[in-house]
């Protein structure tokens, strides 16, 4: 391509690369990393604790009642399948019992933690007061 300058008539060949859109593109970068770099510099590493491995059996306390979720997400009250509306009612049952039977609360490793925090509302608005969460060591 032959690029002139004003109106000659002899074309000369244009040896100069046209800078600007390259300092366009590196100055939306630099901005870029400017404004991102806060954020990345604010996180924080958190270390999670680990569950202490105990080689006990899963206890039943004798006055507790069992709540398992499954995977498929089905609601499990003392082995005995039930519907929502059922655990609902049943949940009011107990929060009605002077003194509370404790709740143990089991969900399968594959259920979505949506059923889960769905199954401790329910407990929630019914007024139950103990809800305590069964964990499987490996």
């Amino acid at each position: 391509m032959a690029f002139g300058q004003g109106f000659e008539d002899d074309e000369e060949i244009m040896a100069e690369i046209n800078m600007t859109p390259l300092v366009d593109v590196m100055l939306v970068l630099l901005i870029i990393f400017i404004i991102t770099m806060p954020v990345i510099t604010q996180s924080i590493e958190v270390e999670l604790p680990k569950a202490a491995l105990q080689e006990t059996s899963v206890e039943v306390l004798p006055d507790s009642v069992s709540l398992i979720v499954q995977a498929n997400g089905d609601i499990q009250w003392q082995q005995q399948a039930i519907t929502l509306a059922q655990l609902k009612q049943r949940l009011v049952e107990v929060a009605a019992q002077s003194p509370q039977p404790p709740i143990q609360l089991q969900g399968a490793a594959k259920v979505p933690y949506e059923k889960i925090v769905e199954v401790m509302a329910l407990a929630q608005q019914s007024g139950v007061n103990s809800l305590n969460f069964v964990t499987q060591t490996k």
